[in-house]
């Protein structure tokens, strides 16, 4: 059997006095497209950061392809986007991905091919500050997709966006799980749970499904998402269906 991308074992994170993680666990698979949802506050970004290696754990362990999260070895394998588009406002699109291009050791060639795959091409020379929210956050994607890693970990890389744009987006992922990377996108819209091949949902810090979009409504006897969540919250409750 395949090791997985992703191992968690345990996870133990608290922030302050308030426990976030408390012996999470889950693996995900090599592949494809995997969806962690929940409302704010659940756990998602905190779960995002410590398979990236930038979030402090209190116990147990992170595993990623095979290392520990973090690690050296894992640069150029794993990519990350926050929230927030992390690109510099001064600079062109353009200068953005040869800077972090450089980085990465890696060349030109690399920076067009990302631009044209986030239909930013026609915005190169253009300043990040002045583009619109949806626009940067393509900078960001493009920034994460430089040199085809192997795991991409996308937090809340739609929310604010329009249905057209969001839409794009998701194309986007899908053609790069189709070229074999695997993603893990965050989300508070339940609506794109149906968009991914696993999904994973998330309450208070509890794992309260491991699921596909078909399972997630065939088990709790929904037609919609937002349906099958509240169900499961209700469940976890001790309300029943």
């Amino acid at each position: 059997m395949p090791e997985p991308v992703v191992a968690i074992r345990g996870l133990r994170v608290r922030r302050g006095t308030a426990s976030v993680f408390d012996g999470f666990d889950v693996e995900l698979p090599g592949g494809g497209i995997t969806g962690l949802l929940g409302p704010s506050g659940s756990g998602k970004s905190t779960l995002m950061r410590a398979i990236v290696g930038v979030q402090k754990i209190d116990g147990g362990t992170v595993s990623v392809l095979g290392h520990p999260a973090g690690v050296r070895a894992l640069r150029g394998a794993v990519a990350y986007a926050t929230q927030s588009a992390a690109v510099y406002d001064d600079l062109t699109v353009t200068q953005n991905l040869r800077y972090f291009a450089r980085v990465l050791g890696l060349g030109r060639t690399d920076v067009e091919r990302v631009m044209e795959q986030v239909g930013l091409a026609s915005r190169a020379r253009r300043l990040v500050g002045s583009l619109s929210g949806g626009e940067r956050g393509r900078v960001s994607l493009a920034v994460a997709m430089l040199g085809a890693p192997k795991l991409l970990v996308l937090d809340e890389p739609t929310v604010g966006l329009d249905p057209v744009l969001r839409a794009d987006l998701w194309d986007i992922f899908r053609g790069l799980a189709s070229s074999g990377a695997t993603l893990i996108v965050s989300s508070h819209v339940m609506d794109e749970a149906l968009r991914c091949d696993r999904l994973l949902l998330l309450r208070d810090g509890e794992l309260l499904a491991d699921t596909t979009p078909a399972g997630l409504l065939a088990e709790t006897g929904t037609n919609n998402p937002d349906d099958a969540f509240l169900a499961l919250i209700r469940r976890a409750s001790g309300g029943g269906r």
